[in-house]
């Protein structure tokens, strides 16, 4: 089993009569990348700020690395490496040497510094550019400078927020590129508004709206969604017998039957998902005179469950 990295019971801060976050329970399993989404003003920077110790909370608690967030916030930082959402540098310095002076507080050994800082370069791909000053430097070469200064200490946790999201598509796939090698030795815990990211890189989600949690899980059971599920199936040739049969098995619930094309989908919701697995092509392909194109177990798209849930929930 994993490990907890991040746990909170009912995590709460409010500033007078405004509850910026509202009983927040969450665990965070190590080695994942999660995604931390929810409209403006869901509570995601009051949540970062609390786990880093730079606030304290209103009630509830939180543990990171089983280290309390008010009593222990320095071990835990020591642990932790951080990207704000719009990192600022000394322009004139260079790359090499803004890690170096970062390195410093927490390497002794000037070879261990050098050793890090190289490292370090190289895994956000700036090793050919280490020298330049960085007042020249692109807004995803400056992103991905950040990364390398949120990681320079080996962190066991990542906390970053909104890595890629004033950057272009070349510049967020470096950077979704770097937070999936990163993975192999740290957690990353990032917030974002780009759900598309969220989808190609993450294998968890934690939701907030308003303050409060809507969901959390691994992003595969999200995509599934709730309630029956939906086997979408496009098909030719001779259908009307076979949808006939379909409609009246026990475990099926109803059939959405659209126009593709000169073909025809059939999106078949189902009560017993065991049963679809074990039956339902079976069932279709008794007809000789069906051919199938596509049959799959359908999957949403996050900004699509993202939607659903945060209007449920507002």
């Amino acid at each position: 089993m994993q490990n907890t990295v991040i746990r909170t019971h009912d995590l709460t801060k409010s500033y007078g009569d405004v509850m910026a976050l509202d009983h927040l329970t969450m665990e965070i399993p190590e080695h994942s990348i999660v995604g931390f989404l929810g409209p403006n003003g869901a509570g995601k920077s009051t949540t970062i700020k609390l786990l880093l110790g730079l606030i304290h909370p209103t009630e509830g608690r939180a543990e990171i690395f089983g280290k309390d967030i008010q009593s222990e916030s320095l071990e835990i930082r020591q642990r932790t490496g951080y990207l704000a959402q719009r990192p600022r540098f000394y322009s004139n310095l260079t790359a090499r040497e803004t890690l170096r002076f970062v390195a410093r507080f927490f390497y002794d050994d000037p070879g261990q510094i050098e050793s890090r800082v190289d490292e370090s370069l190289k895994i956000v791909n700036l090793a050919s550019k280490a020298d330049r000053p960085i007042q020249g430097f692109s807004g995803g070469e400056l992103q991905r400078l950040g990364i390398a200064q949120a990681q320079i200490n080996h962190p066991e946790m990542l906390i970053l927020d909104e890595p890629a999201a004033a950057l272009d598509p070349m510049g967020r796939a470096d950077v979704l590129n770097i937070m999936k090698r990163l993975r192999q030795v740290t957690t990353i815990f990032y917030s974002t508004h780009i759900l598309d990211d969220v989808q190609r890189v993450s294998d968890r989600v934690v939701i907030l709206n308003n303050g409060r949690l809507v969901t959390q899980g691994p992003i595969e059971e999200l995509l599934l969604g709730e309630g029956d599920a939906v086997y979408d199936v496009e098909l030719s040739g001779q259908r009307e017998t076979t949808l006939e049969r379909i409609q009246q098995l026990p475990w099926v619930s109803r059939v959405l039957v659209t126009a593709v094309n000169s073909h025809t989908r059939w999106s078949i919701a189902v009560k017993d998902e065991a049963h679809a697995r074990q039956h339902l092509l079976r069932v279709i392909l008794e007809d000789g005179d069906v051919q199938i194109i596509h049959y799959g177990r359908k999957q949403y798209e996050l900004e699509e469950v993202f939607m659903n849930l945060v209007g449920e929930g507002s």
